[in-house]
Protein backbone atom coordinates (compact mmCIF):
# COMPACT_ATOMS: atom_id res chain seq x y z
CA UNK A 1 0.00 0.00 0.00
CA UNK A 2 3.08 2.24 0.13
CA UNK A 3 4.74 1.72 -3.28
CA UNK A 4 7.67 3.98 -2.43
CA UNK A 5 8.06 2.68 1.12
CA UNK A 6 8.59 -1.11 1.28
CA UNK A 7 9.78 -1.19 4.91
CA UNK A 8 6.88 -3.21 6.31
CA UNK A 9 6.90 -5.69 3.41
CA UNK A 10 10.64 -6.19 3.83
CA UNK A 11 10.20 -6.68 7.58
CA UNK A 12 7.60 -9.41 6.99
CA UNK A 13 9.77 -11.17 4.41
CA UNK A 14 12.67 -11.14 6.88
CA UNK A 15 10.61 -13.02 9.45
CA UNK A 16 10.60 -16.13 7.27
CA UNK A 17 14.40 -16.56 7.54
CA UNK A 18 14.57 -17.97 4.01
CA UNK A 19 16.34 -16.78 0.88
CA UNK A 20 13.18 -16.98 -1.24
CA UNK A 21 10.12 -17.40 1.00
CA UNK A 22 6.78 -18.35 -0.52
CA UNK A 23 4.32 -15.46 -0.12
CA UNK A 24 0.64 -16.02 -0.89
CA UNK A 25 -1.72 -13.06 -1.29
CA UNK A 26 -5.37 -13.46 -0.28
CA UNK A 27 -7.44 -10.71 -1.96
CA UNK A 28 -10.78 -12.04 -0.66
CA UNK A 29 -11.86 -8.81 1.05
CA UNK A 30 -11.64 -6.94 -2.27
CA UNK A 31 -13.72 -9.55 -4.10
CA UNK A 32 -10.47 -10.94 -5.58
CA UNK A 33 -9.94 -7.69 -7.48
CA UNK A 34 -7.67 -8.23 -10.50
CA UNK A 35 -6.25 -4.75 -10.01
CA UNK A 36 -5.32 -5.51 -6.41
CA UNK A 37 -3.72 -8.82 -7.38
CA UNK A 38 -1.60 -7.07 -10.01
CA UNK A 39 -0.61 -4.47 -7.43
CA UNK A 40 0.59 -7.25 -5.12
CA UNK A 41 2.75 -8.87 -7.80
CA UNK A 42 4.13 -5.49 -8.87
CA UNK A 43 5.35 -4.95 -5.32
CA UNK A 44 6.61 -8.42 -4.40
CA UNK A 45 8.28 -9.39 -7.66
CA UNK A 46 10.88 -6.76 -6.71
CA UNK A 47 11.86 -8.83 -3.67
CA UNK A 48 13.68 -12.18 -3.35
CA UNK A 49 10.54 -14.27 -2.78
CA UNK A 50 8.07 -16.55 -4.57
CA UNK A 51 4.77 -14.67 -4.79
CA UNK A 52 1.43 -16.32 -5.52
CA UNK A 53 -2.22 -15.60 -4.84
CA UNK A 54 -5.33 -17.53 -3.87
CA UNK A 55 -8.58 -16.45 -5.49
CA UNK A 56 -11.74 -18.10 -4.20
CA UNK A 57 -13.53 -17.09 -7.39
CA UNK A 58 -10.90 -18.85 -9.48
CA UNK A 59 -8.97 -21.19 -7.14
CA UNK A 60 -5.64 -22.60 -8.43
CA UNK A 61 -6.35 -25.99 -6.85
CA UNK A 62 -9.08 -27.90 -5.04
CA UNK A 63 -6.64 -28.68 -2.24
CA UNK A 64 -6.76 -25.28 -0.56
CA UNK A 65 -5.53 -26.72 2.72
CA UNK A 66 -2.40 -28.16 1.13
CA UNK A 67 -1.80 -25.02 -0.92
CA UNK A 68 -1.86 -22.79 2.16
CA UNK A 69 0.32 -25.13 4.21
CA UNK A 70 3.03 -24.86 1.55
CA UNK A 71 3.34 -21.11 2.11
CA UNK A 72 5.84 -19.37 4.37
CA UNK A 73 3.84 -16.13 4.52
CA UNK A 74 0.15 -15.46 3.92
CA UNK A 75 -0.58 -11.81 3.18
CA UNK A 76 -4.22 -10.67 3.40
CA UNK A 77 -5.37 -7.56 1.57
CA UNK A 78 -7.87 -4.91 2.57
CA UNK A 79 -11.55 -4.51 1.73
CA UNK A 80 -14.76 -5.79 3.28
CA UNK A 81 -13.90 -7.74 6.43
CA UNK A 82 -17.41 -9.12 6.92
CA UNK A 83 -17.41 -10.68 3.45
CA UNK A 84 -13.89 -12.00 4.01
CA UNK A 85 -14.86 -13.78 7.23
CA UNK A 86 -18.07 -15.20 5.72
CA UNK A 87 -16.34 -16.54 2.61
CA UNK A 88 -13.42 -18.00 4.53
CA UNK A 89 -15.74 -19.85 6.88
CA UNK A 90 -17.83 -21.15 3.99
CA UNK A 91 -14.73 -22.47 2.22
CA UNK A 92 -13.08 -23.72 5.41
CA UNK A 93 -10.20 -21.27 5.05
CA UNK A 94 -10.55 -20.16 8.66
CA UNK A 95 -9.60 -23.69 9.76
CA UNK A 96 -6.87 -24.07 7.13
CA UNK A 97 -5.31 -20.73 8.07
CA UNK A 98 -5.33 -21.57 11.76
CA UNK A 99 -3.64 -24.89 11.03
CA UNK A 100 -0.99 -23.16 8.93
CA UNK A 101 -0.44 -20.56 11.66
CA UNK A 102 -0.05 -23.23 14.33
CA UNK A 103 2.56 -24.92 12.14
CA UNK A 104 4.63 -21.73 11.85
CA UNK A 105 3.28 -19.93 8.79
CA UNK A 106 3.43 -16.14 9.13
CA UNK A 107 -0.02 -14.53 8.87
CA UNK A 108 -0.15 -10.83 8.09
CA UNK A 109 -2.16 -8.21 6.30
CA UNK A 110 -3.40 -4.66 6.21
CA UNK A 111 -6.75 -3.08 7.00
CA UNK A 112 -9.21 -6.02 6.77
CA UNK A 113 -6.13 -8.25 6.65
CA UNK A 114 -5.07 -6.89 10.03
CA UNK A 115 -8.51 -6.79 11.65
CA UNK A 116 -9.56 -10.32 10.68
CA UNK A 117 -7.18 -12.14 13.06
CA UNK A 118 -8.67 -10.61 16.24
CA UNK A 119 -11.79 -11.63 18.14
CA UNK A 120 -13.55 -8.48 16.94
CA UNK A 121 -12.92 -4.91 15.91
CA UNK A 122 -14.03 -1.71 14.23
CA UNK A 123 -15.18 -2.24 10.66
CA UNK A 124 -16.75 -0.11 7.93
CA UNK A 125 -18.45 -3.09 6.28
CA UNK A 126 -21.89 -1.38 6.09
CA UNK A 127 -20.38 1.26 3.77
CA UNK A 128 -20.99 5.02 3.62
CA UNK A 129 -18.38 5.62 6.35
CA UNK A 130 -20.54 3.81 8.95
CA UNK A 131 -18.45 2.04 11.58
CA UNK A 132 -19.72 -0.96 13.54
CA UNK A 133 -18.23 -3.70 15.72
CA UNK A 134 -17.56 -6.90 13.81
CA UNK A 135 -16.85 -10.40 15.08
CA UNK A 136 -13.76 -11.84 13.39
CA UNK A 137 -11.69 -15.06 13.51
CA UNK A 138 -10.42 -14.89 17.07
CA UNK A 139 -6.87 -16.11 16.48
CA UNK A 140 -5.78 -13.15 18.63
CA UNK A 141 -7.57 -12.11 21.81
CA UNK A 142 -9.24 -8.74 22.19
CA UNK A 143 -10.24 -6.12 19.68
CA UNK A 144 -8.50 -4.08 17.01
CA UNK A 145 -8.92 -0.84 15.10
CA UNK A 146 -6.80 -0.19 11.99
CA UNK A 147 -6.55 3.22 10.24
CA UNK A 148 -6.56 4.92 13.63
CA UNK A 149 -5.05 8.13 12.26
CA UNK A 150 -6.17 7.67 8.67
CA UNK A 151 -9.89 8.24 9.19
CA UNK A 152 -11.18 10.92 11.58
CA UNK A 153 -14.11 8.87 12.89
CA UNK A 154 -12.08 5.79 13.83
CA UNK A 155 -10.75 6.95 17.21
CA UNK A 156 -14.07 8.19 18.68
CA UNK A 157 -15.93 5.15 17.32
CA UNK A 158 -13.45 2.70 18.86
CA UNK A 159 -13.50 4.53 22.18
CA UNK A 160 -17.30 4.45 22.26
CA UNK A 161 -17.52 0.75 21.38
CA UNK A 162 -15.02 -0.21 24.10
CA UNK A 163 -16.63 2.12 26.66
CA UNK A 164 -20.08 0.60 25.98
CA UNK A 165 -18.76 -2.95 26.19
CA UNK A 166 -19.48 -3.64 22.52
CA UNK A 167 -15.80 -4.50 22.07
CA UNK A 168 -13.22 -5.90 24.45
CA UNK A 169 -10.02 -4.02 25.26
CA UNK A 170 -7.58 -4.04 22.38
CA UNK A 171 -5.09 -2.34 20.12
CA UNK A 172 -5.36 0.52 17.64
CA UNK A 173 -2.79 1.12 14.92
CA UNK A 174 -2.02 4.20 12.86
CA UNK A 175 -1.45 3.61 9.15
CA UNK A 176 2.04 2.24 8.59
CA UNK A 177 2.21 0.44 11.96
CA UNK A 178 2.66 -3.32 12.29
CA UNK A 179 1.63 -5.22 15.43
CA UNK A 180 3.84 -8.32 15.61
CA UNK A 181 2.27 -11.12 17.66
CA UNK A 182 4.10 -14.32 18.55
CA UNK A 183 2.08 -17.19 20.05
CA UNK A 184 -0.82 -14.82 20.61
CA UNK A 185 1.21 -12.23 22.54
CA UNK A 186 2.20 -8.79 21.26
CA UNK A 187 5.98 -9.10 20.99
CA UNK A 188 6.97 -6.07 18.93
CA UNK A 189 5.57 -2.98 17.23
CA UNK A 190 7.19 -1.65 14.06
CA UNK A 191 6.45 1.23 11.74
CA UNK A 192 7.23 2.38 8.23
CA UNK A 193 6.46 5.99 9.22
CA UNK A 194 8.51 7.93 11.75
CA UNK A 195 5.59 9.56 13.57
CA UNK A 196 3.05 6.69 13.50
CA UNK A 197 2.03 4.97 16.74
CA UNK A 198 0.01 2.14 18.19
CA UNK A 199 -2.29 2.38 21.20
CA UNK A 200 -3.64 0.15 23.94
CA UNK A 201 -7.34 0.87 24.48
CA UNK A 202 -8.89 -0.24 27.79
CA UNK A 203 -12.31 0.28 29.31
CA UNK A 204 -12.28 2.19 32.59
CA UNK A 205 -15.19 3.66 34.57
CA UNK A 206 -17.59 3.94 31.64
CA UNK A 207 -14.85 5.52 29.58
CA UNK A 208 -11.56 4.39 28.06
CA UNK A 209 -7.88 4.79 28.73
CA UNK A 210 -5.70 5.24 25.65
CA UNK A 211 -2.05 4.39 26.17
CA UNK A 212 0.37 5.29 23.34
CA UNK A 213 2.76 2.53 22.33
CA UNK A 214 5.91 3.70 20.55
CA UNK A 215 6.90 1.51 17.58
CA UNK A 216 10.38 0.75 16.32
CA UNK A 217 10.82 2.85 13.17
CA UNK A 218 12.14 0.62 10.41
CA UNK A 219 13.74 3.48 8.49
CA UNK A 220 16.66 5.71 9.30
Amino acid sequence: MEPDNPLLDQYILGLANKERPKVCFLPTASGDSDRYIVKFYSAFLKFPCQPSHLSLFNPPTLDLQGFLQEQDIIYVGGGNTKNLVALWRNWGLDRFLKEAWEQGTILCGLSAGSLCWFEAGVSDYPGNNVLKPLTCLGFLQGSHCPHYDGEANRRPAYHQMVAEGLLEDGYAADDGVGLHFINGTLAKIVSSRATAKAYRIERQNDGVQETPLEPIFLGR
